[in-house]
């Protein structure tokens, strides 16, 4: 084989190397019964190219999504927003959060807000509001302004890790949206409102509030 021909193999393998590192969909699901089930990484552990937001607010550390600062105040609400939008899914991922009176959660179904930080749709929150514990609860974001389902204090007393990670699943089929906290559901509503969006981007946020970080890992998604 010549030089030339092998410098070129070199380099075509070396553009398809870096293009797989790119693609989060090109990274294998750690879990192998997951991945046999249809699941696909929706972050790489790696980059945020696929991810759009205020960048100041985001980075990657130890191959999960960083939201926050520790060491100032957090000004207003921010959220990192996929730039795919998504309708019926399951969506994995571990949540944990760090500092003070932290608030945060996961984004779905949900639409950016025209000129602004903020995102209209449906969230399943994270962390706590003052002294009250929402983690696991069902909240809409900037469109009717509350909580959906709230789940029972002594279920979430029972079952958040306060300083470690935390699994959630998300599960959205038409007009249905469940929600499980460490493998207990915490929510099962169907949405009666007519014109409430059936599909969107998901985002990670983190809210107002006191320097806080929200750590967000191992996020896989699987359409239905």
């Amino acid at each position: 084989m010549n030089r030339f021909l092998l410098y070129s193999m070199l380099l075509f393998v070396g553009w398809r190397c870096a293009g797989a590192q790119d693609d989060p969909q090109a990274v294998a699901v750690e879990n192998e019964s997951e991945a046999a089930e249809g699941f696909a990484p929706l972050f790489d552990g790696k980059l945020l190219n696929q991810w759009e937001g205020k960048g100041y607010w985001f980075r990657v550390e130890d191959k999960a999504i960083v939201a926050g600062r520790l060491e100032e105040k957090i000004p207003h609400n921010f959220f990192l927003c996929t730039q795919r939008t998504y309708g019926d899914f399951e969506l994995r991922l571990q949540v944990k959060v760090v500092g003070d009176g932290v608030n945060a959660g996961v984004q779905f179904r949900t639409q950016r807000v025209a000129d602004s930080d903020e995102v209209s749709g449906y969230q399943a929150d994270v962390g706590g509001v003052g002294d009250k514990s929402v983690w696991g609860a069902l909240y809409d974001e900037s469109r009717r302004r509350r909580f959906l389902v709230e789940p029972d204090a002594d279920l979430l007393s029972r079952i958040v890790k306060p300083d470690d990670w935390n699994d959630y699943r998300i599960r959205c089929v038409g007009p249905r949206i469940e929600i499980w906290l460490n493998d207990e559901q915490t929510v099962d509503y169907t949405e009666m409102e007519s014109g409430i969006e059936t599909q969107g981007v998901i985002a990670v946020q983190i809210h107002a509030g006191p320097p806080s970080e929200a750590w967000y890992r191992n996020l896989r998604i699987k359409m239905l």
